[in-house]
């Protein structure tokens, strides 16, 4: 019997090993990025959206967003840090490209050329010697495995969260009569139908009417269906909030490691921001203070477009006012004074709460400095003057000196819970707002609890880009609290102040978890605790839901303040406790601080799941303000979008949303958010000169000779009159809901009819 001895190793069995080596290298490293993508591409496919159109979409995200944003941001910063983060600051800078692209191919009456914007960036990249390294750079520093598993874990659960809450609820195209949609939508698919053709943006439901407006966000949802060729309702119901959010999550991760220089600050940030939820058990009402984190990435989107920008200007302004000490990655360079033109010029119409917040947070950090260094910081002070010139362009501009219905107004969010009475004693209303203050902290800012504990960690005495982060964290309640608006939009000023705040909160949560030192184990073992946590606090509140909204007034509050009353006895029971649990396990000494800021940080948790079962009970994902979407009426808009020009003007007998004692609430933005068009008078209700008037919703039209022109189209037609509407207006089609009121016999005499159903009609003008 023989032995066979092993054979000499044959290049094929070389080429096979150097293939298995790349392969362990590769797959760990791309495993999380193709987990992430593959389930948000699932969750869209699995709530209808074609694949076809998401395949187009992915090609336009790819090579008009990421590609030409990505070759910039290389162009720009001086050194490359990780891949991630050129992607996700890349395709920040790809929506300001897009956002130059789109206004100069709408000026001059082309958009649907817009896809060809890309090649300004790409060609010269391609062929400019000294540009071309920028397609494949060297020198990047690995990602940690858990770092990138613990972004995707909040991609996935926030897609989940949109599933239910957004997605699954909100068809494409309503299918049944009895579709309820939340009261925003139709309007903001309005915008973007208008930006599809226009620019500047005109009301949609007031032709002619100039709309003062932050409306890039709209402008960009318009971009990525010219560019991809999808339709628009199927960008803005399915594709486009979904992307912005992933993209946001992303962003403050590779952001919050740029400004801490610790990889798990930035991960904790973005867990913190699209994680927790706000702090408060279930007390019958959708929202507390008017704000709800979940509910603006969708119900707003122009919030979440609007964070896309915002937090890599964090980044930028963070190195210009002074990194911090040791922190390891490099430095932007010379180019972040052009990243902070580019991000601020967008930041300026993708929401009118973002260049205020960072005016204040660098308006304090540059007091602070001046004071501190007894010299002025000339960098600091530019960056100022450079975002004053943004607020001033946004204010005399794009916002034409209108206050939206802001006005000073100061406590005006918390007064509804305090309701003072002529036979309380002064010291009771005292004590009451007390105790709403507390509780608007404790609902609001609970989650940013851990700067505390980092000012407290460097003894009160932050660095600059901590004042800087600190400015905004605290602006954005400041100003929440001093203006008063009918919508409660003054919350806006809040989401940009949640920007700055969970960096800076999970920098502290990063340094008081580095001075517990605990091994790698005991660190798995808090954040399985803190997930233990989080789930026994949202299964108490899935099983014992309330019943029943609480009175008005500061008994809405009260289940808030008396849970983290138990919550605080909980963390003194276990404080007393906690020798003796040292004693029996020893790794726990020098924890406590990590497990008590740990714990706080998640008791927000519930808040995600709670709103995303509310979808279940309430219409609409839990929005606080539904309409009727009937499907008739959007297959009636859609007709006329596919059968009209762009430039054609609507005529509708629609105004109302609903008609309370014969007034009209004129909230009604169907036909223009569908049908893609301008509308001669649908609902005025949010024209940007009625925002904030005596009778809100229910103020009348300014301008009644329009008004009774466009009625009379339909009750009472003239050859006369449809003239006025054609040559005057600018009207082709008119669009008659009979439930509302059926048209004149006379009328099918003096138009065309083109579209009939029982319930719609619609007529061309001769």
């Amino acid at each position: 019997m023989s032995t066979l001895a092993p054979g000499p190793v044959t290049g094929a069995d070389t080429t096979g090993d150097r293939a298995r080596t790349a392969l362990r290298r590769v797959v760990p490293r791309w495993a999380p990025a193709v987990v992430g993508v593959g389930f948000v591409a699932t969750c869209l496919l699995l709530t209808g959206t074609p694949a076809a159109d998401l395949a187009r979409w992915s090609g336009y995200a790819l090579l008009a967003v990421l590609l030409p944003g990505t070759l910039v941001y290389r162009a720009l910063r001086r050194h490359p840090h990780t891949l991630v983060e050129d992607l996700a600051m890349g395709a920040a800078v790809g929506l300001v490209l897009e956002l130059a692209g789109w206004a100069v191919f709408a000026a001059v009456g082309v958009p649907g050329w817009l896809w060809l914007w890309p090649l300004a960036v790409v060609v010269p990249f391609a062929a400019v010697p000294a540009l071309r390294r920028h397609w494949r750079p060297t020198g990047y520093r690995p990602v940690p495995t858990g770092w990138a598993w613990s972004v995707t874990g909040v991609v996935v659960g926030f897609t989940l969260y949109l599933v239910e809450s957004f997605l699954r609820v909100n068809p494409v195209l309503p299918t049944e009569e009895g579709q309820a949609q939340y009261i925003d939508l139709a309007f903001q698919l309005s915008l973007a139908g208008a930006a599809t053709h226009q620019v500047p943006l005109q009301v949609p439901q007031v032709a002619g009417e100039p709309l003062h407006y932050h409306w890039f966000g709209f402008a960009h949802l318009a971009a990525s269906s010219l560019v991809s060729g999808v339709d628009l309702p199927t960008v803005f119901f399915r594709l486009g909030v979904p992307a912005l959010c992933a993209l946001a999550v992303v962003l403050v991760a590779v952001v919050g490691w740029r400004i801490t220089g610790r990889p798990y600050a930035g991960a904790a940030a973005a867990a913190l921001m699209f994680t927790v939820g706000e702090f408060g058990f279930e007390n019958g009402l959708r929202q507390l203070f008017g704000t709800q984190t979940t509910f603006i990435v969708w119900g707003s989107p122009s919030m979440t477009y609007s964070w896309v920008l915002l937090v890599p200007l964090l980044a930028v302004f963070g190195e210009i006012v002074g990194r911090a000490r040791r922190v390891t990655v490099p430095p932007l360079g010379g180019g972040a004074w052009v990243l902070a033109a580019g991000f601020l010029a967008a930041s300026t119409g993708a929401k009118a709460s973002s260049v205020p917040v960072v005016l204040a947070a660098l308006g304090l950090a540059a007091v602070v400095l001046t004071v501190g260094r007894r010299r002025l910081p000339r960098a600091v002070l530019a960056a100022v003057g450079l975002t004053l010139a943004a607020q001033l362009f946004a204010t005399a501009v794009l916002f034409a000196f209108e206050s939206h219905g802001v006005t000073v107004d100061p406590l005006s969010g918390l007064r509804g819970y305090v309701e003072p009475t002529a036979d309380r004693p002064v010291l009771v209303t005292g004590l009451v707002w007390v105790a709403v203050c507390l509780a608007f902290l404790l609902n609001l800012q609970l989650r940013l609890a851990g700067a505390l504990a980092l000012l407290r960690l460097r003894r009160w005495r932050p660095e600059p880009v901590q004042v800087f982060l600190l400015g905004g964290a605290v602006a954005g309640p400041a100003a929440y609290l001093l203006v008063g608006h009918p919508g409660s939009s003054n919350q806006y000023f809040l989401r940009a102040g949640f920007a700055f705040g969970v960096i800076l909160s999970a920098w502290g949560w990063a340094e008081v978890l580095d001075r517990a030192a605990l091994s790698a184990r005991g660190r798995r073992r808090l954040a399985g605790a803190a997930v233990g946590f989080a789930v026994l606090l949202t299964a108490y509140q899935l099983r014992f839901p309330a019943t029943a909204a609480p009175e008005p007034g500061y008994a809405a509050v009260l289940p808030l303040l008396i849970w983290a009353g138990v919550l605080t006895l909980l963390a003194i029971l276990v404080a007393l406790y906690w020798p003796a649990l040292v004693g029996r396990w020893p790794a726990l000494a020098g924890a406590g601080g990590a497990v008590l800021l740990t714990g706080v940080l998640v008791a927000g948790a519930p808040g995600l799941v709670l709103d995303a079962r509310a979808a279940r009970t309430f219409p609409n994902g839990g929005a606080y303000a539904v309409v009727p979407m009937p499907a008739s009426r959007v297959a009636a808009a859609r007709w006329v979008y596919a059968a009209s020009d762009p430039a054609d003007v609507l005529a509708t007998n629609v105004h109302c949303w609903t008609v309370v004692n014969g007034w009209c609430d004129a909230r009604s933005f169907w036909l223009s958010g569908y049908a893609q068009r301008s509308v001669l008078v649908e609902g005025w209700a949010f024209a940007p000169r009625m925002v904030g008037r005596d009778g809100g919703p229910y103020a009348p039209f300014w301008d009644e000779a329009r008004l009774r022109a466009n009625d009379a189209a339909f009750t009472a037609p003239t050859a006369a009159g449809l003239a006025e509407l054609r040559d005057r207006y600018g009207v082709r089609w008119l669009v008659v809901d009979r439930q509302v009121e059926p048209e004149s016999p006379v009328l099918a005499e003096l138009a065309d009819l083109r579209y009939d159903t029982d319930r719609m009609a619609v007529y061309r003008l001769r």
